[in-house]
């Protein structure tokens, strides 16, 4: 799905060097590293703080500390996405309120925020799923009407541009109270490890997760607030500086192979490729099919057996799984999250594939429907 190993041989000398330079300098922790890839990140994506942090999902959870939501406070979050946003909310004793998601674009659907808003509610958190943004604006408008806090899940989006109705445009994680992101290896930014970061444009927000994430201490050793120890460490974030000269380069590269998998499926009666959204650009971070009338089982089978890796994200809709029935809801709920769960797929995407593995691709899978 991800060839890091290909990646990895374009920019070996760089990354050695700055793996080399941390081993040298022996400042294994908070290393000045660490401070210089906030910097150029906060440069690249037009925040005004980045806080490095261990992983995607310690960024949610330091997100929703800092903004000092109490256990039976409620969090709008879709029904379709990654596990990691629903469990923070749950792990801090908030009630996660699903919704339902486009079935073209898989972003949540903006037109079910308000009947979901009750006086418990505190926060919206989109998700920017396999790689363009949710509706920004709209959401936004929403939740300045009624107060909520916003927390951009940017983990697979790190890199898009939302344009809103004004021109004026805007980096994913950038537009809510706080952005997060994930730097897990398949990522389009990725470490060696694990790694994430915390976005803001305010001033006493930024001082306030920077604290939460460092055992809740601006001094060492006085703890103003209850904290987690939540850390880059200076080898990935070294790495990471490498890698977020080539992001553009990345992302550019994501979408030759998207435009290639558009024009060979386009017109395929059982593959519907993925839709663009108007107002932002796509990373790419998956390149994901709907199918119609395919039995998906078996078509993941067939790609097996002639070299090809495909994955499904995601086979049940967070309200189904186990661990969040007691949440109360039910098979139906969520119709648009419940289908997507039975036709999507995802097909392999990455920086260095070739030419000819991706035609091998397309010509497998449309010789499938023969």
């Amino acid at each position: 799905m991800v060839d890091l190993k290909s990646q990895y041989e374009e920019i070996k000398e760089e990354v050695n060097a700055a793996i080399q330079s941390v081993i040298d300098d022996t400042s294994f922790i908070n290393g000045p590293e660490v401070k210089n890839f906030a910097l150029s990140l906060a440069q690249y994506t037009g925040a005004k703080h980045v806080i490095p942090c261990a992983n995607g999902t310690d960024a949610l959870q330091i997100a929703m500390m800092a903004l000092d939501f109490k256990p039976g406070d409620e969090v709008i979050v879709p029904a379709f996405t990654y596990v990691a946003t629903v469990e923070v909310i749950a792990l801090l004793g908030l009630i996660p309120k699903f919704i339902d998601v486009e079935e073209t674009t898989f972003e949540l659907k903006v037109d079910q925020i308000e009947s979901l808003i009750s006086p418990k509610t505190v926060a919206i958190v989109p998700v920017h799923l396999y790689g363009q943004c949710s509706n920004m604006e709209a959401i936004l408008k929403t939740a300045k009407k009624h107060d909520l806090k916003v927390i951009e899940d940017t983990a697979q989006a790190i890199g898009a541009v939302y344009t809103f109705s004004d021109g004026k445009k805007a980096q994913a994680g950038t537009m809510g109270d706080i952005g997060t992101t994930s730097f897990f290896p398949s990522k389009n930014l990725g470490c060696y490890g694990d790694g994430g970061a915390i976005f803001t444009n305010d001033d006493q927000l930024a001082g306030k997760l920077q604290m939460i994430a460092n055992h809740g201490q601006r001094i060492k050793y006085h703890h103003a607030s209850i904290g987690v120890n939540s850390r880059l460490d200076t080898l990935q974030a070294a790495i990471l500086n490498v890698k977020l000269k080539h992001l553009s380069r990345y992302s550019a590269s994501r979408n030759e192979v998207a435009d290639k998998y558009d024009a060979a499926f386009k017109d395929h009666s059982n593959l519907l490729i993925p839709v663009r959204s108007r107002s932002s650009t796509h990373v790419f971070h998956q390149y994901t099919l709907r199918l119609e009338n395919v039995d998906r089982d078996a078509f993941k089978v067939y790609l097996a057996e002639k070299g090809i890796p495909s994955m499904v994200y995601y086979p049940i809709p967070l309200h189904q799984q186990e661990a969040y029935l007691a949440y109360g809801y039910q098979a139906g709920d969520f119709p648009i999250a419940e289908r997507l769960c039975q036709q999507v797929i995802s097909l392999p995407i990455h920086t260095e594939m070739k030419a000819e593995e991706q035609a091998y691709i397309i010509e497998t899978i449309l010789n499938y429907f023969q």
